[in-house]
């Protein structure tokens, strides 16, 4: 879940956990549907104390985990005592040791076996980028561990698509996982320290090329015997899933794997911003996405894949980080998992929901998002897309109470992957088992699945009228009745 605390101080964990750049936090709420308090305060409190939306996957290392990392402890002392596999990822680094973190210390990964599995989840974390030497100072200082392994624990348990227990994960608890800690800052495209590039900053970027390495050192432990492959990742994780899942399929298949190559991009889909920018980005930190990828790309010694990138003439690649310029040139099979109205998507426009009074044409462009998503989505294969005030959904605890059109996230997944597999064996796919999923209510939380909006401040919720409202949102010039909170809710439910 995700937490807009009250007050005006710069959000150090959400500059990480995000695709995008951080910003000033409200004070509403927003906590998942059908959270218990345990669950809901495990990856809030992992959230706050890591760092990052990749803390926020895997618990039992963190404070504020409450009762949840205690069950934790004991089903796995438990799943010990029965002579079970526990599911716990034990960190490895690589044998490589030329492929490194930002600050030259050993890259690595966690992995978790499942002995007999054939079926192998691999897992990107997100936490967005520097892209100059100011950028990378800040980040190093505020956030070391996105940049450095010198703290990393030396076991993780993982949460939602991670999870290890069959009633949080019924369709993946039992593959191989691997959850690849973020310590390259270049939203994984790096490629090592070309010589004229490094002249600007002592850190290396060599986020692509760790994959490289966590899959040579996965060979031993059988991954090329794998039927499937998932590559999967939250934010910039998601992102660095599009960049990365066609050099990844090329690379088992050098390694004589059969295994068929697949990519989960949960949060990874942005658009480009429509606010104007400073033109002295390079001097700042208020670069937009665009900008910063246009420098960090030098900076990297970034790739991106080359049936995107011939569609650029040089020095537009970084059009390939953005999704709906990059998948029609994938051929790998691709599910996407994107809220219509994600935070980080907002956080561009600088639009903080419950931070600040929000206006006529700001209320416009978040209405105008949520179409425009959906267009880039048409032509996509597999797609879960609530419309939804939030950002990230597979690493969550709770990723099972969200529906879209009646469907879960994880059923969804579990039928593309009946699908996919009745495509390899020549047979014809099974009906009433649905994975384009996109809402057709076109207001933000018009979905009675999504995350409930709470203010911190009282522990009440919120209806999505009652937020605009305190923002400062004139509803009458919209010719909407603000007393009548109940009718706009249901006419919001209808697609109003």
């Amino acid at each position: 879940s995700t937490r807009w605390w009250k007050g005006g101080e710069k959000r150090r964990w959400g500059q990480e956990s995000s695709f995008l750049s951080c910003g000033r936090m409200g004070k509403w709420l927003l906590v998942g549907s059908g959270n218990t308090g345990g669950s809901g305060g495990t990856s809030t409190g992992n959230a706050r104390a890591t760092g990052s939306s990749g803390g926020s996957a895997v618990n039992g290392n963190t404070r504020g985990t409450g009762g949840a990392a205690e069950s934790g402890r004991e089903s796995t002392a438990g799943a010990r005592a029965a002579g079970q596999q526990t599911d716990e990822m034990r960190l490895h680094f690589l044998k490589n040791t030329q492929v490194t973190c930002n600050d030259g210390t050993a890259a690595g990964f966690y992995l978790k076996e499942f002995r007999g599995s054939r079926r192998w989840l691999l897992f990107l974390e997100g936490g967005w980028c520097c892209y100059s030497k100011e950028t990378c100072d800040s980040r190093y200082q505020n956030i070391p561990r996105l940049m450095s392994s010198l703290m990393w624990p030396q076991t993780k348990r993982g949460t939602g698509i991670l999870s290890a227990q069959a009633e949080e994960n019924p369709h993946w608890y039992n593959a191989n996982i691997v959850f690849i800690p973020y310590c390259s800052s270049d939203v994984w495209s790096g490629t090592g320290p070309a010589e004229r590039k490094r002249q600007k900053s002592e850190y290396t970027f060599m986020g692509s090329l760790i994959i490289r390495e966590v899959i040579k050192d996965l060979v031993p432990k059988g991954i090329k015997q794998a039927k499937v492959v998932m590559l999967s990742g939250i934010s910039a994780g998601g992102t660095g899933v599009l960049l990365n899942i066609e050099r990844v399929a090329s690379q088992l298949e050098q390694l004589g794997a059969e295994a068929q190559v697949r990519g989960l991009v949960d949060s990874g889909w942005f658009l480009q911003s429509k606010l104007q920018r400073s033109p002295n980005c390079p001097e700042t930190v208020s670069c937009s996405p665009e900008d910063a990828i246009k420098i960090g790309l030098r900076l990297w010694n970034g790739v991106v894949p080359d049936r995107c990138r011939q569609l650029y003439k040089r020095g537009e690649e970084w059009q390939c980080f953005f999704g709906h310029n990059l998948y029609s040139t994938l051929t790998s099979p691709l599910f996407i998992v994107q809220w219509l109205f994600d935070e980080e998507q907002l956080r561009m426009e600088n639009i903080y929901m419950g931070g600040q009074s929000l206006s006529e044409q700001q209320w416009q462009y978040i209405q105008n998002l949520g179409r425009e998503l959906k267009n880039t989505l048409t032509d996509v294969t597999a797609v879960f897309a609530p419309s939804c005030l939030s950002h990230t959904v597979i690493t969550k605890s709770n990723w099972m109470t969200f529906q879209v059109r009646g469907t879960s996230l994880p059923r969804a997944l579990h039928c593309w992957d009946r699908n996919l597999e009745a495509i390899r064996n020549n047979r014809t796919p099974a009906k009433g088992c649905p994975f384009h999923l996109v809402d057709t209510c076109q207001w933000p939380q018009c979905n009675p699945t999504c995350p409930v909006l709470m203010d911190q401040a009282t522990q009440q919720e919120l209806t999505l009228v009652q937020m605009l409202v305190a923002m400062g949102l004139d509803l009458q010039k919209l010719g909407v009745d603000s007393q009548d909170a109940d009718s706009l809710v249901s006419m919001v439910s209808n697609g109003g």
